[in-house]
């Protein structure tokens, strides 16, 4: 065979390839026949999307350019304006909306002297998205019924699916859900019958999750995340998608427990979106420093924290309670106003009910009325399950500070059904606690301590140490959790990593992750030095 017919042959089968959605046979058909000679410019596009499913995303970035650039060469504007746009896409799912901005920016100056084109939707489509980040509903309102007009006139089924979505997420955020999610539905059902670009596609599911879990509609959101899953499964190979679907599902999974398992997974997870998606990276790393926040351990939680804000999420309300386990509830009430104070109405919505709780410890009876009824406001609106719990649970801590125990117990009564219908059970927990205090404010002691005895079960099936030492009043020291003093208990006996293991019931690489958790925390790097601080600290050698 001569080499031209090999490197034909090479392109049509990453054609083929790629048309079914085979990703890394795609990029490595290309690149192979990219050795042997120059591309034309639609299949080096090939190759730039190919390499950006894969997680290639820097080569991805500067291929699209390269085929930008011929399109421009070549002086095709409608070419030019689409590959923008189609720059602009990573950009902004990789959580750099500065650089997205600059791209879309580029598409508008071109798509002006054009005559109208499928083009300037999937402009309006993105210049709606950058809207309602900000809130700002009316602009995206107009665009979602433009879309659809457009797509009508073009027979784009892409530009109405765009339109449905853009109508349905302001829907959702002005309070309509019902119509809200009845939109988004019937937008899935051109991507479902591949009518969209992939990536595009990808972007759709991934907004209708966010929005899911800002609404703390968790049924929802583990049936969009489920749905999501199914989709990437079509396509071979590991795929960017599957990585965000990954860390929903974690996210959900965070809710039930496991959290030893979870943690581990999200903070791999996570790591892995670093540059991919960092939005979602950063997400992953706060629900890391809410797990390890949970389980005591302060510095990892602070330091997962750090990197969420690094990567562009505020890790609130958990830095503030975070603070507040730490005594220091000026920093933690100062932290979560200045949260509240650059968020709209749904977006802080989850972070209101930790305030209530914070004014309240500090005695500001007026801040946490102000603040629950912010909440119970937004609750009204959006009525979600998860949104109407904790406006229920926060109401329930004002009356009970106010000592109006009786009429605390139905608002705990539904919060706890909420809960246990979500299939949260810290929430569940946390729920019980404040019937304890309510039922032994009504001189009810016996039920107060049965329901003091369910949270401190849930507390420590979940692994949820700081709260059962709180319900207890037991300390560990150096900020351990119970587990970790056992295998740091051990290590002084003598023991060895596989005896250890074997001892406790756990895996040789679980008591890895034990051991270099408990040199963080007691700042030692060796067994001898852990060895020292036990003995000064009064761990006692288990043998």
């Amino acid at each position: 065979m001569s080499k031209l017919a090999d490197f034909n042959e090479l392109v049509a089968s990453a054609r083929t390839a790629y048309v079914r959605g085979d990703w890394p046979a795609s990029y490595r058909l290309l690149s192979n026949a990219r050795s042997q000679s120059e591309l034309a410019t639609a299949d080096l596009n090939l190759l730039g999307r190919s390499a950006w499913w894969i997680g290639r995303v820097r080569e991805s970035l500067e291929i699209s350019e390269e085929v930008f650039n011929r399109f421009q060469d070549a002086d095709d504007a409608q070419g030019t304006a689409r590959q923008a746009l189609n720059l602009a896409l990573p950009w902004l799912i990789g959580g750099n909306p500065v650089i997205a901005s600059g791209w879309v920016s580029r598409a508008r100056r071109i798509l002006q002297e054009l005559p109208e084109c499928p083009e300037h939707g999937y402009l309006i489509y993105v210049d709606a998205a950058f809207a309602l980040s900000f809130g700002d509903l009316a602009p995206a309102r107009e665009a979602a019924a433009a879309l659809q007009e457009m797509g009508r006139r073009l027979h784009a089924p892409a530009l109405k699916a765009f339109g449905l979505v853009i109508s349905g997420l302001v829907d959702l955020r002005s309070g309509n859900t019902v119509s809200g999610f009845a939109q988004l539905d019937e937008a899935m059902l051109p991507v479902l019958a591949g009518q969209l670009p992939p990536e595009w596609a990808g972007d759709i599911y991934c907004n209708v999750i966010h929005a899911c879990h800002e609404l703390a509609d968790l049924h929802r959101m583990r049936a969009w995340t489920q749905a999501t899953e199914r989709w990437c499964e079509q396509f071979p190979g590991e795929v960017v998608f599957s990585g965000i679907c990954r860390i929903h599902r974690l996210q959900l999974l965070s809710l039930e427990g496991g959290w030893e398992s979870v943690e581990h997974a999200i903070e791999q997870s996570g790591a892995e979106l670093v540059g991919r998606s960092n939005w979602v990276a950063g997400e992953a790393f706060y629900q890391l420093g809410e797990l390890r926040r949970l389980r005591g351990n302060a510095k990892g939680a602070r330091s997962a924290y750090d990197r969420a804000r690094e990567l562009g999420t505020e890790p609130q309300p958990g830095e503030s309670l975070l603070q507040q386990a730490a005594g220091d509830h000026d920093a933690a009430w100062a932290g979560l106003c200045a949260a509240l104070a650059g968020r709209d109405r749904l977006a802080g919505a989850r972070l209101l009910e930790s305030g209530v709780g914070i004014a309240l410890e500090l005695g500001q009876l007026q801040d946490a009325e102000r603040l629950c009824m912010q909440l119970e406001e937004t609750a009204e609106v959006f009525a979600t399950g998860g949104i109407r719990a904790w406006a229920g649970r926060a109401r329930a801590a004002v009356l009970i500070a106010a000592s109006r125990y009786a009429e605390a117990l139905p608002l705990l009564q539904g919060a706890a059904r909420e809960y246990a219908g979500l299939h949260s059970r810290h929430e569940t927990a946390k729920t019980y606690e404040l019937f304890a205090q309510a039922h032994r404010g009504l001189g009810q002691p016996e039920i107060a301590a049965a329901d003091e005895a369910t949270a401190l079960a849930i507390y420590r099936e979940l692994g949820a140490l700081p709260d059962a030492r709180r319900l207890t009043g037991a300390t560990n020291p150096g900020g351990l959790t119970s587990r970790e003093v056992e295998v740091l208990a051990c290590i002084v006996g003598g023991s060895t990593t596989k005896d250890t293991a074997e001892a406790l019931f756990i895996s040789q690489k679980t008591v890895g992750r034990h051991l270099a958790n408990i040199f963080t925390k007691i700042g030692v790097s060796s067994r001898t030095a852990a060895a020292a601080w036990a003995h000064e600290h009064g761990v006692q050698a288990r043998r």
